[in-house]
């Protein structure tokens, strides 16, 4: 991986592992909205009350407008386009304060998560809590219950959210069984894609067979593990061919590939033009 990506650390700004904002575009300093491509190491939350954005998400562009819900991963790549004038909720928070059943729905989709319209009665619902949850986190921090208050207040934001983003399960299997294991393959994946980029690899890692996870995985994301490791493999490209210096060769055998032109034919059947093509195209 590129290193040089930077990395905001939530604990610079916020020794209790939370910041909340209210923002309007247009009354923040002129760096805060133009910030370059970066990963936290904290999620983020975003309620958008007016206006529209563009966020660039592991080169994936997500669009969101008024009355909109979206979330950030931790370590995801990701790169502010602003439109025009924005005001709404920002909310950063340590991966330690998400409930772990959270965590679950919002890493166990494993793909570029999409923004969720509230209606009038969401909206409403979660514009109250926010701004309660603003008012306790700025009040007295001397209370004995300061913090004990605040976090309940958070979590049950942070709920709200997920059970937004939470999908019916008519898999057959449990769903935090499902869940779980969908975010053991993706920490798997993740750590290991340059070394295994088999299906069995993985189904044997996690002591289950290839058909059951795939099964998994599939109910879960709607997408096979052969989908998600090409997917994991062509992220990782992109990455270092946006954020590093290094040429299609280097890249190919940095993500595990001896064959180059192997790895440049699987870029294009996947994406649709060349590793140089990608290269130039968004280096303009």
């Amino acid at each position: 991986m590129a290193q040089h990506i930077p990395l905001h650390q939530l604990k610079t700004r916020a020794s209790t592992g939370i910041e909340i904002k209210h923002f309007r575009s247009d009354r923040m300093p002129k760096d805060a909205s133009t910030l370059g491509a970066h990963r936290d190491d904290h999620y983020l939350f975003f309620v958008l009350e007016s206006g529209s954005a563009r966020v660039l998400l592991d080169f994936n562009e997500v669009h969101f407008q008024e009355n909109m819900l979206t979330y950030i991963l931790p370590g995801q790549v990701h790169h502010y386009l602003n439109s025009g004038v924005l005001s709404g909720w920002s909310i950063a928070v340590d991966t330690s304060l998400v409930p772990t059943p959270c965590r679950d729905v919002f890493e166990g989709q494993l793909i570029t998560q999409q923004p969720i319209t509230l209606n009038a009665e969401q909206i409403d619902e979660v514009n109250r809590l926010l701004n309660l949850l603003q008012s306790r986190f700025n009040s007295n921090k001397d209370d004995a219950f300061h913090l004990p208050i605040t976090f309940a207040l958070l979590h049950a934001f942070i709920n709200i959210v997920a059970n937004a983003y939470s999908k019916p399960n008519t898999s057959g299997v449990k769903a935090p069984r499902a869940a779980e294991m969908a975010r053991q393959f993706k920490a798997l994946l993740t750590a290991n894609v340059v070394a295994h980029k088999s299906a069995s690899a993985y189904a044997g890692m996690m002591n289950v067979t290839e058909g059951y996870l795939n099964e998994v995985l599939k109910k879960v994301t709607g997408f096979s593990i052969t989908y998600l490791i090409t997917n994991e493999v062509m992220l990782q490209a992109k990455r270092l061919l946006y954020y590093s210096q290094l040429n299609v060769k280097e890249i190919a055998h940095q993500l595990g590939y001896q064959d180059h032109t192997y790895f440049s034919r699987l870029f294009k059947k996947t994406e649709g033009i060349t590793p140089l093509e990608f290269k130039h195209k968004h280096l303009k």
